[in-house]
């Protein structure tokens, strides 16, 4: 039975539903349109276009916004911050408001897989070599393939994304980024 992650917009549904793996394959039905589950590439790639209008600091702040919200529900206060965010993307606010929630899908997703053992970490991971190294889209999906999860928890303990979060008080919060604490 599918699980409503969000209505973008009044018009684009975005949920969970039984996959080719698990229950936790995102789907994507665009008003008037039939429901597919969108790969990997494909959201990469959309992301990497909005990343060229509105700049690759932008996305990439916006996601790291979303990453340390994302818990192993669906939180319908960051569906409310994913669309917050959107509406900062102008005439892209739409597509903004649908990649990001489906990204936010995935990364819930991650989180209950029982075997992940990087759980949400492998789409930073795969942000940070979109958005901050430009990888193409096709690299980093194929980027992970063939190696170990220590291996690539090594990699992004080099990349410095692990443990980067720095607390101020308890809501308030920093990130270190490439670009500086955002």
């Amino acid at each position: 039975m599918a699980t409503l992650i969000k209505l973008v917009r009044g018009k684009h549904i975005v949920e969970f539903d039984t996959g080719k793996f698990d229950n936790w394959c995102v789907f994507l039905t665009r008003e008037n349109q039939y429901r597919y589950a969108p790969k990997d590439l494909e959201y990469y790639a959309l992301l990497k276009a909005l990343a060229r209008t509105h700049g690759h600091e932008k996305i990439y702040n916006d996601f790291l916004a979303l990453y340390e919200c994302t818990g192993s529900n669906i939180d319908a206060a960051v569906s409310e911050q994913i669309t917050t965010l959107a509406n900062t993307y102008t005439t892209d606010a739409e597509e903004a408001d649908t990649w990001f929630t489906i990204i936010y899908g995935n990364m819930v997703a991650e989180e209950n897989k029982p075997r992940a053992m990087l759980k949400k970490k492998i789409k930073r991971l795969a942000m940070h070599l979109l958005l901050i190294e430009d990888t193409a889209p096709q690299d980093v999906v194929n980027f992970c393939k063939g190696k170990s999860w220590r291996e690539l928890q090594h990699i992004m303990q080099e990349k410095g994304l692990l443990a980067l979060l720095f607390i101020i008080g308890y809501e308030e919060f920093k990130y270190l980024t490439p670009f500086g604490w955002n």
